[in-house]
């Protein structure tokens, strides 16, 4: 598939996601809001972090590193043992569900349960969820490499509508139930989920259109693991690559939940505050999840096809080369100006926010700085995520054994700075510690990318320097919501409230006008490639 296809179809994929997310994630976070007023902190901190660090655990550690490896390369390869090896995720899920479920159950505090009730039914459904889920590996990693645009966006869109649909009814008719109705919720969201992916490749393989596209899989059976005849069941190299990502794989996992991991297993905050740490990270990160994520799984995959993992950039095609320094600039400036949107305005609309959504139980106490603070920490995202995607992209095997050793130091780093600022500044101190472990991914990332274009004519770091001007208006604006939050909000009644909205809707207003002005390369970019289809649909 040629490059410029390649980004075409990437650049659809992840706007796809985004703005699919965000049409089915505006249903969920109204229900969500609704079912906030029927539940305990407690309850919501065992679920949100408790078990769903369970589940997320024993689903990263069993198929980041498959997900990685067999996503790089050409699509052009024995998809038969790739298969094979996508369906030992299976077992090594049951193995870390098993292990993980004796010490959560055994090790870890259990709950009250006068007021969290049945958490030993929770622990056993959320990690069974977990191995389900597993079961449609093979059909996400086929999808995902040959960027099936709506499959995933609409499978995981109407797994999570669905569960938070039966959350809010069994909420409502059966509060009494406790555990029970998260775990139903969840076990119906990822048999919701496989279900979506199993059904369309019934209907998919062997249609015309999987005929006109060549596509490697021609029956469900062959979906299934496999013997290959008088070869190997697995491609080795791809199993060796799995081992170095697994590894990577173990160390990032603690990077990336390692405020919930300090929360389970060292007790620094009690479940009421945990519940309330956790919504407010939810919220937080509704950016990261609707438009960094797909941005940075859509480009990986772009980047890993484009350039190929290993070589330096003189031995690339010098096209290939061109173009992917060009959109990883453009992609860099792009999660750049939305983080810092974010920053300087989440400052500002933290706490209405928060009340909006909540009421008092967020608005009060800690959450208001929780969420600034979150805000400050979506910016290290953004340029995390596009940094590293391409780092992973082509890093050979032994840069990434190299990395390794790197991500061990600063998994330990990161756990000692959690937990000391934590006992010094509360919830917020997790935070903290997030904003330095993301900084030091992103030191190294751009360290890499430097290196790897510094024998080119291409600057693609160049991306994370905005315009002057533009700098000068974040700036402002931000001093005029500060100002207007300190005389209008949030306990001097509605008029007040919307005279406050109505100043950071101007102030938002001007900043991307300054953007139309000063990023037109930008601009250009995101009208061509993200917003095409959707400005031909409508003309």
């Amino acid at each position: 598939m040629a490059a410029q296809d390649v980004l075409s179809q990437t650049t659809r994929l992840a706007s796809s996601s985004a703005l699919l997310q965000v049409l089915f994630r505006v249903v969920t976070f109204g229900l969500n809001a609704f079912t906030l007023r029927y539940l305990s902190r407690e309850l919501i901190g065992v679920v949100n972090v408790r078990l769903t660090l369970l589940y997320s655990t024993v689903a990263f550690l069993a198929r980041e590193a498959f997900r990685r490896a067999c996503l790089s390369g050409s699509t052009k390869r024995n998809w038969t043992k790739t298969i094979n090896l996508l369906w030992l995720t299976v077992p090594l899920g049951v193995f870390w569900s098993i292990f993980l479920g004796l010490v959560w159950l055994y090790l870890l505090e259990v709950p009250d349960p006068s007021v969290v009730p049945h958490y030993q039914a929770g622990v056993v459904a959320f990690g069974l969820s977990a191995i389900i889920e597993l079961l449609g590996e093979p059909f996400w990693v086929l999808a995902q490499a040959h960027l099936f645009v709506r499959l995933k966006v609409i499978a995981e869109s109407l797994s999570v509508v669905s569960k938070c649909t039966l959350t809010v009814i069994l909420v409502v008719l059966y509060p009494q139930w406790g555990l029970y109705i998260f775990s139903l919720a969840q076990l119906l969201y990822v048999s919701v989920l496989v279900i979506c992916y199993v059904i369309y490749f019934v209907m998919f393989l062997g249609s015309p259109e999987a005929t006109k596209k060549s596509f490697p899989v021609a029956r469900m059976k062959a979906l299934l693991p496999n013997m290959v005849e008088d070869e190997t069941l697995v491609n080795w190299k791809e199993a060796r690559l799995t081992w170095s990502f697994f590894k990577q794989s173990f160390l990032k996992q603690i990077l990336t939940e390692g405020e919930r991991y300090v929360m389970t297993f060292l007790n620094v905050l009690n479940f009421g505050d945990q519940g309330v740490y956790d919504i407010v990270n939810n919220l937080g990160s509704l950016v990261a999840r609707f438009i960094f994520l797909p941005i940075e799984e859509s480009f990986y995959v772009f980047f890993a096809k484009v350039l190929e993992r290993g070589k330096n950039v003189k031995d690339q095609k010098q096209d290939d080369v061109a173009m992917a320094a060009n959109v990883l600039e453009l992609l860099l400036k792009l999660v750049l100006l939305i983080g810092l949107t974010i920053t300087v305005f989440g400052y500002a609309y933290s706490q209405l926010a928060l009340d909006i959504y909540g009421g008092s139980m967020l608005s009060s106490g800690t959450g208001p700085d929780l969420l600034r603070c979150y805000s400050l920490y979506v910016l290290f995202l953004a340029i995390n995520g596009v940094t590293e995607c391409f780092t992973f992209a082509l890093m050979c095997k032994e840069e990434v054994d190299r990395y390794n050793f790197v991500m061990l130091a600063l998994s330990f780093t990161f756990l000692c700075i959690s937990y000391f600022l934590t006992r010094w500044h509360g919830s917020i101190g997790f935070i903290l510690a997030n904003c330095f472990n993301m900084g030091i991914r992103i030191a190294h990332s751009i360290h890499y990318i430097h290196h790897y274009f510094k024998e080119s004519t291409y600057r693609p770091l160049m991306g994370l320097l905005p315009s002057p001007f533009l700098i000068f208006v974040y700036i402002i604006s931000g001093v005029i919501t500060g100002f207007s939050e300190v005389f209008f909000c949030c306990n001097k009644g509605w008029i007040s409230r919307l005279i406050h909205i109505s100043m950071g809707a101007l102030c938002f207003a001007a900043t991307i006008g300054t953007m139309f002005c000063t990023e037109t390369k930008l601009i250009h970019f995101v009208r061509s490639q993200f917003l095409s289809r959707y400005m031909k649909k409508g003309t």
